[in-house]
């Protein structure tokens, strides 16, 4: 491993030096290559003069930098936090070096709009002495400085920290404590004879890539409408605590483990060009950053199938109605939820994915819940359940492609913000919400399924409205594609009307 010191204290007799002497012993006695450079020693201009940092000419010594940093596969930066942040000297350094076309570049017209990283073959680990304590640089202060450098500095070029080491505080510290510490940071030399993280933190950081890639925001949706339909079928909340109901339950969660999954995987090409992606559009990016590899996703999809026909098998060994029936919903509600993006159906590339994603969420699972506690699938009841919680999706599934739009359109993927355009999806996204309050009330004054709705409900009138003002203030077609968090958490709180008032009523 070739490991790069960076000493950003404008002084080389600084504590911060004697602690890079300490690294950079531990770093040899670890045996991987290790250079440095100090940036006091260096000569070079720490401004930008010109409009764009990239036409301002290189001095010497930051040609040879950059070289060092292309050469370098760890990182290691050692600096005083001054005013909650680095010195002027290091931000001068990465103002001149991280420039276009070395950190990072955009890509072309045809690829679409879009951030390519350049150093993300490399990781970093940052030594920070400070005089502020640990708690308060931590908690009261949120670490601006190390989140300056690892996130939007380094990590905006690919540069994965991974680790920040606090030292201090200095002022205030005696000669046993700073030994103590240069003695910590000759072992954070030598334990890259491990690689830059230990097993422990590796181990972390690939149980934290999965957790990204499932995307466990989306979970609770489907395990709601699978409750509603179980307690509409048996009228009992004693149905939480049967066999069935949780072998129904593992199969829903490994099935929409694989749908999530897949939908990772086929999805790169559009998900590479989008530049908008949020915690609710644009998929994790496990594969665009690079977190996961196309291989290991397959793996992931496979095991996820398996544990899902698993579960299948064991539904269908522990049901107490039609075999047949509960087959068939099985097979059918995975081969949609699957088809969303993977073939042969591909249905959101032919304007049918927000429909498949609001009909095996809510119509889908809630017939699960029924038919494996009992109820026949010709009972109008989970369909009359399903039809709101139906409507009630479609607003947050059909806006989720607004920001996607170019990025799908470059993709040849065809939701309906592609077909009908910004302004077709925004009018879907308002009627759909509307006919879902709509349809609840109906449920609720007609009394079609005893005890499901109450006059609760009704607050999903107001709430409609407040998508559809949302949806005409928010949503600028002439100013697409953006980020529209607010919005996203506005229609996706929606759902709660039409599966938590029903799973409540029906407890």
């Amino acid at each position: 491993m070739n490991v790069l010191l960076v000493l950003g204290h404008p002084r080389t007799d600084s504590f911060c030096g004697a602690l890079a002497d300490a690294y950079v012993e531990g770093a040899r006695q670890a045996g991987v290559d290790v250079r440095r450079l100090d940036l006091a020693d260096m000569e070079f201009d720490p401004h930008v003069r010109t409009e764009r940092p990239e036409e301002q000419p290189l001095e010497e010594d930051l040609v040879e930098a950059q070289r060092r940093i292309e050469w370098a596969d760890h990182l290691a930066f050692v600096y005083p936090n001054w005013w909650g942040t680095m010195p002027a000297l290091l931000k001068g350094f990465f103002d001149r070096v991280f420039t276009p076309g070395f950190a990072f570049s955009f890509y072309d017209e045809g690829e679409g709009a879009g951030r390519r990283k350049l150093l993300d073959d490399k990781t970093a680990e940052l030594i920070v002495t400070m005089d502020t304590p640990g708690w308060v640089y931590r908690w009261i202060l949120r670490r601006p400085g190390t989140n300056a450098v690892k996130r939007a500095t380094l990590g905006y070029a690919g540069v994965r920290t991974t680790r920040a080491t606090n030292v201090g505080p200095i002022e205030d510290s005696d000669s046993a404590d700073r030994q103590a510490w240069l003695d910590d940071a000759r072992e954070l030399g030598r334990s890259l004879a491990d690689g830059p993280e230990s097993p422990a933190t590796r181990a972390k950081r690939r149980i934290a890539t999965w957790l990204t890639a499932l995307r466990l925001q989306f979970y609770p949706m489907a395990w709601i409408a699978y409750a509603v339909g179980a307690l509409a079928a048996t009228g009992s909340s004693d149905v939480f605590s049967t066999a069935v109901f949780w072998a129904g339950f593992c199969f829903l969660f490994f099935l929409e483990a694989a749908t999530v999954l897949s939908n990772e995987y086929y999805d790169y090409e559009t998900d590479r060009r989008n530049t908008f992606a949020g915690p609710f559009t644009g998929g994790s990016r496990v594969l665009v950053d690079g977190a996961l590899d196309r291989a290991s996703l397959r793996r992931g999809i496979y095991v996820a199938l398996v544990l899902a026909a698993g579960a299948a098998l064991a539904v269908l060994a522990l049901v107490a109605g039609s075999l047949l029936a509960t087959a068939a919903l099985l097979g059918g509600l995975a081969s949609l939820a699957l088809g969303y993006t993977a073939p042969p159906l591909r249905l959101a590339y032919r304007t049918l994915g927000e429909l498949d994603v609001a009909a095996t969420h809510s119509v889908g699972v809630l017939l699960c819940g029924f038919v494996f506690l009992g109820g026949s699938w010709r009972d109008p009841t989970p369909w009359l359940l399903g039809l709101p919680f139906l409507l009630s999706i479609v607003p947050a599934i059909t806006l989720a492609g607004l920001p996607d739009v170019a990025a799908d359109r470059a993709a040849d993927k065809e939701t309906i913000a592609v077909r009908f355009g910004v302004d077709g999806a925004a009018a879907v996204a308002t009627a759909a919400a509307l006919l879902a309050a709509l349809a609840g009330l109906a449920l609720q004054v007609t009394g079609a399924v005893p005890a499901a709705y109450d006059p609760l409900v009704s607050g999903s009138v107001p709430h409609a409205i407040a998508i559809a003002w949302l949806v005409r203030t928010r949503v600028d077609p002439a100013a697409m594609p953006a980020r529209i968090d607010g919005l996203m958490v506005a229609s996706l709180s929606y759902i709660a009307w039409f599966g938590v008032v029903p799973l409540v009523g029906l407890l």
